[in-house]
């Protein structure tokens, strides 16, 4: 059984840093892009980053472009989020999860494994 697990997010205030992480039990996971979403309270989950296999293409949401670096070392079979100035508005449980392509997209549908989600809070 495929799993992701994501790190524990946390509270940090408003301009603050978190790293998430999302482990996989995946053997073949530098064949995969991965992403992230997110989803706040009575929203839909949105797109936030992905990546292709090799690390070499990562796409933004413009919400949190200049802001969020998602990496990967597909060595630890992980993918990383870095989010630096954190605002209120980026509130929600972020989830990782496993595209079933090689190339990062943002479409929800094209991703097949989801991890449990992780709760950052920003507070003002």
């Amino acid at each position: 059984q495929l799993q992701l697990e994501e790190s524990v997010g946390g509270l940090v205030q408003a301009g603050g840093s978190l790293r998430l992480s999302c482990a996989t039990s995946i053997a073949t996971f530098s064949t995969y892009a991965m992403g992230w979403f997110r989803q706040a309270p009575g929203k839909e989950r949105e797109f936030v980053a992905a990546i292709n296999w090799s690390g070499g293409a990562i796409y933004y949401a413009d919400s949190v472009k200049g802001r969020f670096t998602m990496s990967r070392d597909n060595a630890k079979n992980t993918v990383y989020l870095q989010m630096n100035s954190l605002n209120f508005e980026d509130t929600a449980v972020y989830y990782c999860a496993r595209s079933r392509l090689l190339r990062p997209t943002h479409f929800r549908g094209e991703y097949d494994y989801w991890g449990q989600g992780t709760q950052v809070t920003v507070s003002s």
